[in-house]
């Protein structure tokens, strides 16, 4: 460790994020460009090296943190880049992206603000790309096999890059027109600016992966057809079945889905289009959900120029600090967290009827009602106890023009045809059953990523995509050199 009182003597410091009435008129990302690099050195400092770092298993990337913090501290990015690359394939996503559960189970945060790593990681990747520490790594000779990986967010790629890397030739199959998942349609540029990815694609592109755009597996290309041309079919189609709410009014025009309206919004970014067909302008826009993709919903109706924005919640409102009793550390624990978009929405106040930062907690809808032409005017909602039971007389009703619904996923849509094709089999999910090669019941296929796990984190979805990359590496030459970081059967720490 490079300064052994570092945790002692220096606080945390956060990378710091622009004035809200200045993002808010822009989708760029929202933290000051160049401040990380100042703070980065001694916030590094601050990892004590420990014995038996935990946020090594809090990770399902097995990240080598301690390594790279102390490579940093002593101001060798290159080693860092190295050592951090070693077992992240998208260190640039991840470090914008992912909710850092690897904090969560830092020594130092038993009884101090943890080490800031997740900064530490995007500005090591930041570094790297502006240095050149990472060029294109193509095979020096290639396997003879071929592998097929449809969908392309973080599982598709990473599997993709591992497996071309191997000396495989791989080709992801994307339905949308762009590469990208749910990284290029559905996480909003100002949490990610989609030159990160349009950068890591080159990157692929130069090491021999092919991508194939506007292609459906199961109608452009049947899934017979897909097994006949290549050896091995990778599944990382993600978990796009949108979970529904149940209620009267839910036919009226104006409710949406998150992932109906989300996509876009970065279509206008992309320049597809000048104004998003569903835009928030000038609307009542109530969010049904109160996780991470509602709060992207939040932060894009209030760059959309929103009347007013509610965010619903139908968790009671977290405390400020871990309770040890119920989350011990190192599990994850459920605490209140201001994003970016809720402190927008508080400093800008953009919801009256809702707590400071546009949240209403223990909040469930009843039903909606709408004008005489069929549109939604108006959300009723209760207030609910601990076990979800509405409390008496604590009825609301909100203006609503626009509804979005953040409700979570429950598994890979079949509506393309490609899990009935194959026969695969599923589990009460809804998601496709694996053995613990990540094979499925039809030989040759495999799944991976939220597909096969259910919804998750990013970082689970690349340490996914590297697993089952080293399976099918293994299953095509008898043998694999490619790290396998997760089995498919792994899940994340809880009390």
């Amino acid at each position: 460790m490079a300064d052994p009182k570092g945790f002692m003597s220096t606080p945390r410091e956060e990378y710091p994020r622009r004035p809200v009435e200045e993002r808010v008129r822009d989708w760029n990302e929202v933290y000051v460009p160049g401040a990380l690099l100042p703070i980065i050195g001694r916030q590094a400092d601050r990892c004590m090296d420990c014995g038996v770092p935990f946020c090594h298993e809090a990770c399902p990337l097995g990240n080598l943190i301690p390594e790279w913090n102390d490579l940093v501290s002593r101001d060798d990015w290159r080693a860092a880049s190295d050592r951090l690359h070693a077992t992240n394939n998208f260190p640039e996503f991840t470090g914008r992206l992912c909710p850092a559960p690897c904090e969560a189970g830092c020594v130092l945060a038993i009884n101090q603000p943890a080490v800031t790593i997740k900064n530490v990681e995007v500005a090591i990747a930041d570094r790297a790309w502006a240095d050149g520490f990472t060029p294109p790594s193509p095979p020096e000779r290639l396997s003879g096999r071929t592998v097929a990986v449809v969908g392309s967010g973080p599982t598709g790629l990473a599997a993709a890059q591992q497996l071309t890397r191997a000396g495989h030739t791989v080709a992801v199959y994307e339905r949308a027109d762009r590469i990208g998942g749910l990284l290029r349609y559905g996480i909003p540029a100002f949490k990610m600016e989609k030159r990160h990815l349009d950068r890591r694609l080159e990157q692929m592109r130069a090491e021999g992966t092919k991508f194939r755009t506007s292609t459906t597996i199961g109608r452009d290309l049947t899934a017979s057809e897909l097994r006949m041309r290549y050896d091995a079919v990778v599944l990382a189609t993600g978990a796009t079945a949108w979970r529904e709410l149940d209620v009267t009014g839910r036919e009226l025009s104006g409710i949406h889905q998150a992932m109906e309206y989300l996509p876009f919004a970065d279509r206008v970014c992309e320049g597809d289009l000048e104004v998003s067909p569903l835009s928030a302008a000038g609307k009542h826009v109530v969010i049904v959900g109160g996780g991470d993709t509602g709060a992207d919903c939040l932060g894009t109706a209030v760059r959309e120029g929103a009347a007013s924005v509610t965010q619903l919640d139908i968790y009671p409102q977290p405390e400020e600090e871990r309770d040890h009793d119920v989350e011990p550390w190192p599990t994850y624990p459920k605490i209140y967290r201001l994003s970016a978009a809720h402190e927008e929405a508080r400093d800008l106040e953009t919801a009256p009827a809702a707590h400071a930062d546009a949240r209403l907690f223990a909040a469930s809808t009843l039903h909606f009602t709408g004008d005489a032409r069929g549109r939604v005017r108006s959300l009723h909602l209760v207030e609910v106890d601990a076990g979800r039971r509405p409390v008496p007389g604590s009825g609301r009703t909100l203006p609503a023009d626009l509804v979005l619904l953040a409700l979570g996923f429950s598994g890979p849509d079949r509506h393309d045809g490609l899990i009935d094709q194959l026969g695969l089999a599923l589990d009460p999910r809804g998601t496709i059953t694996r053995d613990a090669g990540f094979a499925t019941n039809v030989p040759r296929v495999y799944a991976a990523g939220d597909a096969a796990r259910g919804q998750s984190l990013i970082v689970w979805a690349i340490a996914e995509g590297r697993a089952v990359a080293a399976a099918v590496d293994r299953a095509l030459t008898g043998i694999s050199s490619l790290p396998a970081p997760i089995g498919p059967f792994d899940r994340p720490m809880t009390a």
